[in-house]
């Protein structure tokens, strides 16, 4: 799989999700299963247009058509250096088409461990206090 002419290292990536996106970035994770951990993170830094759902399964990348390229021309100020699309399973029907331009793209594979979840109970085991719960007035 590439991603702007960029081969991905080899594994399993049928789930993706969208980690941060906010004016800076749009950080994607990757991996088979993303209850636990994921194995890639491509980031797109200074991203100028991007259309893409939180979750999706499954993508497809591919050169951008003439239609999406006309899309971003639209855009104000120069046509940025990376350019990717990719259809993708997004829960619906049919397959998604997800448009994503920026001006660079970061590739960070390995294992990434997810943090807990917010209200998470802590797992059973030796307390820290040898008694009761002190009460709390």
């Amino acid at each position: 799989m590439e991603i702007a002419g960029r081969r991905l290292p080899e594994g399993s990536r049928r789930d993706w999700q969208v980690m941060v996106r906010d004016g800076g970035r749009l950080r994607l994770a990757a991996g088979h299963d993303l209850t636990y951990h994921h194995g890639l993170e491509p980031a797109f830094v200074d991203p100028v247009f991007v259309c893409c759902p939180p979750s999706f399964q499954d993508p497809d990348f591919r050169a951008p058509t003439a239609e999406e390229m006309a899309r971003l021309a639209r855009a104000p100020g120069e046509a940025p250096p990376v350019v990717v699309a990719f259809e993708a399973d997004a829960g619906g029907r049919e397959p998604v088409s997800c448009p994503v331009a920026a001006d660079r793209l970061d590739i960070r594979p390995g294992l990434v461990k997810r943090p807990a979840r917010v209200g998470a109970e802590a797992a059973s085991g030796a307390r820290d206090w040898p008694g009761p719960p002190l009460p709390t007035d």
